[in-house]
C-alpha cells in the first residue's frame, strides 16, 4: 500500500492529498488506514467554515444518521418581504453535508476528532453553493490498485473546472493550506478526486486570491428520516449500517462493498420465506449463484465492478419474481442504527427535502459523489390486508373458475408424468439376451461383465410398453394434514384438451391477490384423461371407507380409471396399504418420484388461483404474478 506521503500525493512537504470519491464505503476505510498508519497533525477538509461547529457536533450522534442544511437565498434575489412563498421561482433552496459514516471526509473529521488531532474546514463561504459531480471509476478498484496508482490513472480523465466558483473554491482552499503551513508540520487535505489537481494547481502557481468569503446563514443539524436515507447516503442504508455494525463489534469490512451485497440477498431471502411460506419460490443456493451471475453481468454492462439499487431490484425480479425483488428494495432502504435525537426530522428526496413545517426546499451536496441515474422499476406488491378482507367479503360462491395459463402448465406437467410412467412400465419387461447380430437396445453392461469369463456379450431388449395411462395422481404433501388443505373440490373439463381435475388445497379466501382473484396451493391431485362426467369425489358416499385426503383420491382414481395401470407421482413409493387398495380395483399403481422433477417448476405448478366466474379473466393478468 503506497501511502499519500508519496511525492505523488504531495502538494508541498509539509502537505499531502487524499483524494477521494465522496460517499464511498471504500474510500471510507482508505482514510482510515492512512490516518491511522500516519502521524498527521492538521486535517484540512473542503468545508466552509461555518459548518464546522454543527458539523462536529452531528458527527458525535454517529452512527445516527444527521444532516447539517445551510439556507441560500432564493434565486429571484428579492428581499424576504416581497418573497412569495407560492411562486415556483422563489423556493427556498438550501445546501447540505450529510453525515454519512461511509462519506471520506465525515470518516477523516470522526478519526481526527477521537485522535485529537487539528480541524480545519478551509473551503470558501459562498451564499449560493455549486454542486458539481464528475463520473469516476468504481471506487472498489481500490483493492486491487493502491491509492496513488488510482488517482494517476484518473488525472488524464478529469475535466478543467470551470471559470467562476468552482476554481474560486480551489484557489480559496490553495490560499489556506499555505496559511495552515506555517503553523503545522503535518497537514492532510482530503478532499474530490476531481478538486484535488486544481488545487494543487493553483498552490503551485500561487494564483493570486480575488474572492472573499460571503456572508451566509447559520447552518442547522436535521436528524434524517430513516425511511428517506436511500436518497441521501453515499452508498445503500443496509450496507452503510454494516460497516457501522463492524466497526462497533471490531470486525473485518474490508470487503463489505461485495460481501454486504450478499448478505443482503440472504436476509431478503429469510424475510421473504416468513412472508410467504409455503407459497413462496424456494430460494436455493443455487438460485441465488444465478442471480449473482446476472448482477455481475448487469454491472459490467453499465461499466461498474459493483452492482446500484436498480441492478439488485431487476435482477431479483427476473430471476425470483416481484416479491423478492420487493424484499431487495425493502430490506436495501433499511438502517439498523436509529435513535432519538434531539433534533426536528427532515425527509429527502431527489435533490430536494421536507422540512418538518411541510416545506419542500431544493438541496445541494456540499459533498457529491458520482451522479445517479434514477430508474423506475415496476413492481406489484401484495395488496394490504384490508383490502384482501374487502375483496374477500365481495366473492360470490357460486361462481368459480380456474386461470387458463396455469390451466395449460399443469396439463403438460400431467402429459409429462404420464410419459414418464409408461417409460417406468417399459422398463419392467426388459430383459437380456446374447449378441447376435445386433446391439438391439444398447449394451447390458452389467451382464456382460457378470459372463465376462466366457467371453459372450450381452445386449438390452425393451420391448414396447403394453396399454395406456388415463389417469395420474399428483401427491405434493404426503401424509397432508386436512386442516391445511380445507378446499376439495372437482373440476369438470372446459374443452377436450383438459383433464377432469379433482384435488384438495389451502384456502384461497386466506390470500386474496385481486378482486375475484384468489391464490391456493395444491396439496394432492387426481387427473383423468380424456375427460369425462363424474361425481364430486369428496361428497361421493362410496368413498366414505377411507380416512385420509390421499386415499380418497387413490379410490376414485381406482374408480373411474378405464386402464389398468394409474400413475403415482409422489415422494415416496406407495406403501402395502395403497397398493392393497389398489389390486382392490384390480388395478395397479406405476410410481414417479417426485425428485425426477426441479423443486422449483413443482413449487410453481402448485400454485394455483381461482377466479370468481369467467368475467375475472379479462383483467386478472393485471394482478396475477407469480411469487
Amino acid at each position: 500500500m503506497t501511502a499519500p506521503h508519496s511525492s505523488f500525493l504531495k502538494i508541498s512537504p509539509s502537505i499531502s492529498v487524499l483524494p477521494l470519491i465522496h460517499g464511498s464505503g471504500d474510500f471510507a476505510i482508505e482514510v482510515r488506514r492512512v490516518m491511522l498508519n500516519n502521524d498527521f497533525d492538521c486535517l484540512a477538509v473542503p468545508l466552509p467554515a461555518s459548518f464546522q461547529e454543527d458539523v462536529e457536533r452531528a458527527i458525535t450522534f454517529l452512527p445516527s444518521i444527521t444532516a447539517v442544511l445551510q439556507e441560500e437565498p432564493p434565486i429571484s434575489g428579492a428581499p424576504p418581504w416581497e418573497q412569495d412563498e407560492d411562486d415556483e421561482d422563489n423556493q427556498k433552496m438550501y445546501s447540505y453535508v450529510p453525515i454519512d459514516p461511509c462519506q471520506g471526509v465525515i470518516a477523516a473529521l470522526r478519526i481526527a476528532m477521537m485522535e485529537h488531532i487539528d480541524r480545519h474546514f478551509i473551503d470558501l463561504e459562498t451564499q449560493r453553493f455549486e454542486s458539481m459531480s464528475a463520473v469516476l471509476p468504481d471506487p472498489y478498484a481500490l483493492k486491487k490498485v493502491p491509492l496513488e496508482k488510482f488517482s494517476a490513472a484518473v488525472l488524464p480523465a478529469l475535466s478543467k473546472l470551470p471559470e467562476g466558483q468552482p476554481l474560486d473554491r480551489c484557489t480559496m482552499m490553495a490560499h489556506r493550506l499555505r496559511e495552515l503551513e506555517k503553523k503545522y508540520k503535518s497537514i492532510l487535505l482530503v478532499c474530490s478526486l476531481s478538486d484535488w489537481p486544481w488545487i494543487h494547481d493553483a498552490y503551485i502557481d500561487q494564483l493570486p486570491l480575488e474572492v472573499e468569503d460571503e456572508e451566509v446563514n447559520d447552518t442547522s443539524i436535521y436528524t434524517a428520516d430513516p425511511e428517506t436515507l436511500l436518497f441521501m447516503l453515499g452508498e445503500l442504508p443496509y450496507i452503510t449500517g454494516l460497516y457501522e455494525a463492524a466497526r462497533s463489534e471490531l470486525e473485518d469490512d474490508e470487503n463489505l462493498s461485495v460481501d454486504g451485497i450478499k448478505e443482503l440477498a440472504l436476509t431478503a431471502r429469510d424475510r421473504y420465506k416468513v412472508e410467504l411460506k409455503s407459497r413462496g419460490r424456494k430460494i436455493t443456493p443455487k438460485l441465488l449463484s444465478v442471480y449473482f451471475r446476472y448482477v455481475r453481468n448487469l454491472s459490467l454492462i453499465e461499466r461498474r465492478m459493483t452492482p446500484d439499487l436498480y441492478t439488485l431490484v431487476k435482477a431479483a425480479q427476473q430471476v425470483a419474481g416481484d416479491q423478492y425483488a420487493i424484499q431487495i428494495a425493502e430490506t436495501a432502504r433499511e438502517y439498523p442504527f436509529v435513535h432519538l435525537l434531539p433534533f426536528e426530522t427532515l425527509r429527502f428526496g431527489i435533490e430536494q427535502a421536507q422540512l418538518p413545517n411541510g416545506t419542500t426546499v431544493e438541496l445541494s451536496n456540499r459533498l457529491p459523489g458520482n451522479p445517479i441515474s434514477w430508474r423506475s422499476c415496476q413492481l406489484v406488491p401484495r395488496p394490504p390486508k384490508p383490502q384482501q378482507n374487502e375483496w374477500e367479503m365481495k366473492w360470490n360462491p357460486f361462481k368459480q373458475c380456474s386461470w387458463p395459463p396455469e390451466d395449460v402448465a399443469i396439463e403438460k406437467f400431467r402429459t409429462s408424468v404420464k410419459d414418464h410412467a409408461l417409460n417406468l412400465l417399459g422398463v419392467d419387461l426388459a430383459r437380456t439376451e446374447k449378441f447376435t447380430t445386433s446391439m438391439k437396445d444398447g449394451l447390458d453392461l452389467r451382464e456382460t461383465l457378470r459372463n465376462w469369463h466366457t467371453g459372450e456379450i450381452h445386449v438390452k431388449v425393451l420391448p414396447p410398453s403394453r396399454g395406456r395411462l388415463d389417469c395420474v395422481i399428483m401427491l405434493f404433501d404426503s401424509p397432508a394434514d386436512p386442516r391445511d388443505y380445507p378446499y376439495r373440490l372437482t373440476w369438470h373439463a372446459e374443452h377436450q384438451d383438459e383433464s377432469t381435475l379433482a384435488f384438495f388445497a389451502t384456502d384461497y379466501r386466506q390470500e386474496m391477490v385481486g378482486p375475484g382473484i384468489g391464490v391456493s396451493t395444491y396439496g394432492g391431485a387426481m387427473f383423468l384423461f380424456p375427460p369425462r362426467p363424474v361425481y364430486d369425489i369428496w361428497n361421493e358416499v362410496n368413498f366414505d371407507f377411507v380416512d385420509t385426503l390421499e386415499e380418497r383420491l387413490l379410490v376414485a382414481a381406482c374408480h373411474y380409471s378405464e386402464e389398468s395401470h394409474i400413475a403415482l407421482l409422489s415422494e415416496s413409493p406407495p406403501g402395502i396399504g395403497w397398493k392393497r387398495l389398489a389390486k382392490r380395483y384390480q388395478k395397479k399403481l406405476i410410481h414417479v418420484p417426485l425428485g425426477r422433477f426441479s423443486q422449483e417448476t413443482i413449487q410453481q405448478l402448485r400454485m394455483f388461483h381461482v377466479l370468481n366466474g369467467q368475467e375475472v379473466r379479462s383483467y386478472a393478468a393485471h394482478y396475477i404474478r407469480k411469487a
